[in-house]
């Protein structure tokens, strides 16, 4: 047959008959049933977790000084996104943009009890125009004139984490900490990736011999295309590195 729509696979799996194939698709869910589980045993021995008791931060908010409660709404969890910032530069890190880019719809979460923001060392105006620049549906926080940030994994010139808390009126206690692929587990994105036959495509990954790889985040989206996706101010130019 005449392909007639140009698009041809790039490499092809072992084509099988129906039986074959549903023979080794039972066994692949075999272990991802056991994963499952072994996640729904993590999540168990996350809920029971101790906390630690956190100092009374006051961060810089859209409208002014807020404490670390206030971030909670009306909420008694809170999920915090540490996003890399260096004050100066237009761009800010292509990973954090692209992970917040994810989160536009918060109402199931609220259903839950709970809150997710973002939180930045930098300066609070800086921040926000950097929000409309990218289109970020997130609410932003700084603390730039705050320890908040070091003191939770995620200090001035550091990498990202996530950050969860436990709010009891006005005492706010920390109950779990993640970063680096920690992180994967709250992008849908990842998931979808590795569901497709050439998954992430990237060079650490097992792959059989043909398939497409490239370098380690080499088809990310940075954040200049997040913007013109997304944002507000997608033609602003370059002014920091």
């Amino acid at each position: 047959m005449t392909d007639t729509t140009g698009h041809r696979a790039p490499a092809l799996p072992p084509i099988v008959d129906r039986d074959t194939w549903q023979a080794e698709l039972d066994e692949l869910r075999r272990r991802e049933k056991a994963a499952t589980r072994e996640l729904d045993a993590v999540a168990a021995q996350r809920r029971r977790m101790p906390a630690v008791e956190m100092p009374d931060y006051v961060l810089d908010g859209p409208d002014g000084p807020v404490h670390l409660y206030e971030l909670f709404g009306d909420a008694t969890q809170l999920i915090v996104y540490n996003h890399m910032f260096t004050p100066g530069n237009t761009w800010q890190c292509g990973g954090c943009t692209g992970f917040t880019s994810q989160f536009t719809r918060f109402e199931g979460l609220a259903a839950f009890d709970a809150r997710f923001v973002v939180v930045t060392q930098g300066p609070i105006d800086e921040a926000l125009a950097y929000k409309r620049r990218v289109g970020n549906r997130m609410d932003w926080y700084s603390t730039a004139h705050s320890s908040f940030g070091s003191d939770v994994g995620a200090p001035p010139g550091g990498g990202f984490a996530v950050n969860v808390f436990l709010r009891d009126g006005e005492r706010v206690y920390r109950t779990w900490h993640t970063d680096g692929r920690g992180t994967e587990q709250l992008s849908f994105l990842f998931g979808l990736l590795d569901t497709l036959p050439y998954g992430r495509q990237e060079v650490w990954q097992d792959v059989p011999d043909g398939w497409p790889q490239g370098p380690t985040y080499s088809r990310w989206l940075d954040s200049k295309d997040i913007a013109a996706a997304y944002g507000e101010e997608p033609g602003d130019a370059v002014t920091g590195s």
